[in-house]
This record gives C-alpha cells, structure tokens and sequence, in this order.
C-alpha cells in the first residue's frame, strides 16, 4: 500500500475553541490568545505547503484542548504507524481521527496498549535509529512495545531519560545530516547520542526537516538559526509563541510522511 501514499505530506490538525486548556506540567501557565494561535497556525500550515509539503488536515477535536499536537497520536517508521496510547488519559480521545487519517494515506497500523503509554513527541527519528524517551508521558511498557513494532523493519529503538521537559523532543531534534541539537540544560544525557550539537536557545533545539538544506524552526530561537545558517542551511522560521505557552514547539503540530 506505500504506493498510495502522497511522498510528502503531513497531517495536521486545526487547534479548537479550549486551546487554552491545555495540559502545562514544566513550566508557569500564562494566557493563550486563541485567535493569534488560530493565525499562527495557519502560517505554520502555509510554510510546509510552500516547501514542498501537501497538508493533510485530521478533522478537528474541539473538546480536546491539546489536540493541536497531532504529532503526539503516532509514531510512523516506513509503512507503519504506530497509533501512541498518550500518557495522559485525558489525551486518549485524540488518536481515533488521526489513526483513520493515516491509514487513508495507505499505512499500516499497528498499536501501543495497555499498560503501555506512549506520546509521538517522545520519539525522535535519526535514520533508522529511533530514539525514545522514557519519563512523564512514555512508559518501560511503551517504549518495549515500540520497539517490537519497529524492529522487524529495521529499527535500532534506544531508550533516553526524559525528566527536564514535556517530551524527548522538547529537549532535543536532529538536523538533516543526523547531528542531534539540544539546548543543553534540558537534555538528560547528550553522550547518548552518536552526534550532539549544544544551541544556545531553548526553542532552537526544535527543527522539523522540510529537506536537506531547509529546517522549519520558531521565530523564538534568533541566535540558533544564524548558528545553523553559518552550517549552511537555510531556517525557515515560524512565530509560534502561543503554542509555546503550552509547551509546543514546531515539531508537535505536524506528522511528517514520507514515501
């Protein structure tokens, strides 16, 4: 069925009237302007598409507050997708429309179960190694469930500590050429990377890979992007501040597909 599949595109989910009601656990809620992270949105949306990116959009959760974070319903390796089992219940109710999304772009399904919970943001994805973070929101049962979906396709599944932020890629993401960029007061255990590159914002550490010369990151991490400019890419950047009030960041409101 991968020969059904858009080659590139990311699904995503337009955030609902309680946005604002989002879960917060590291840092101090503040106010959410829920029309401005309507516009942000849009623009996050409009920079994919002109970088090549079909959209596909999951029909909105309007009683899930959190929703927005499509990325954490899912981890997709190959021609699988694994539906996650968030760490938070009241989360659950999100996986239902996107586990039908994906399976329309012609994937494989496979399921994290109880006990084990899973969010799709604890999972960063280097090449075939799948680094997966184990604290607040992933369980032990969680990450072994993983790896026993992703393994038999060729997967290396290693497990990280995860106890200074929301999620394993609130603290860390890759570059194109593999390179994992963190900032460093965040991340547990950098030597468990292969390749580790320390930047100098927290919202820098987050990148979403639009090819192999362009990263989509926040408008919040000026000092990081001149960084990876001077590694000759090119940053696309984002204004995202409202979701960062709820512990977002770039790689959270997109599922990334490929073919």
């Amino acid at each position: 069925m991968l020969g059904a599949m858009v080659s590139r595109a990311a699904l995503v989910r337009r955030p609902g009237p309680r946005l604002a009601d989002g879960l917060v656990t590291h840092i101090e809620r503040t106010a959410v302007d829920v029309a401005l992270a309507e516009r942000q949105w849009a623009d996050y949306v409009a920079a994919l598409e002109v970088n090549g990116w079909a959209t596909v959009e999951v029909p909105a959760a309007d009683d899930c507050p959190d929703s927005v974070f499509v990325e954490d319903t899912m981890v997709v390796f190959r021609d699988l997708a694994v539906v996650a089992r968030p760490g938070a219940a009241s989360r659950r109710a999100e996986t239902a429309d996107a586990e039908k999304a994906v399976a329309a772009q012609g994937y494989r399904l496979a399921y994290i179960e109880e006990p084990g919970t899973l969010d799709g943001g604890d999972v960063l994805k280097v090449g075939d190694t799948i680094y997966a973070g184990q604290g607040g929101r992933t369980n032990a049962a969680g990450l072994e469930q993983l790896r026993s979906h992703l393994e038999p396709l060729g997967a290396r599944v290693v497990g990280v500590s995860v106890s200074k932020v929301l999620h394993l890629k609130s603290a860390v993401t890759a570059l194109p050429d593999g390179t994992v960029v963190g900032f460093l007061p965040l991340v547990d255990d950098p030597i468990v990377f292969d390749r580790f590159l320390a930047v100098p914002e927290e919202s820098g550490a987050h990148v979403v890979l639009l090819d192999d010369e362009r990263v989509l990151m926040a408008a919040s991490a000026p000092e990081t992007a001149r960084l990876f400019a001077d590694r000759g890419l090119e940053p696309v950047v984002v204004d995202i501040s409202e979701y960062e009030r709820l512990e977002g960041c770039v790689t959270c409101l997109s599922v990334r597909l490929r073919g």
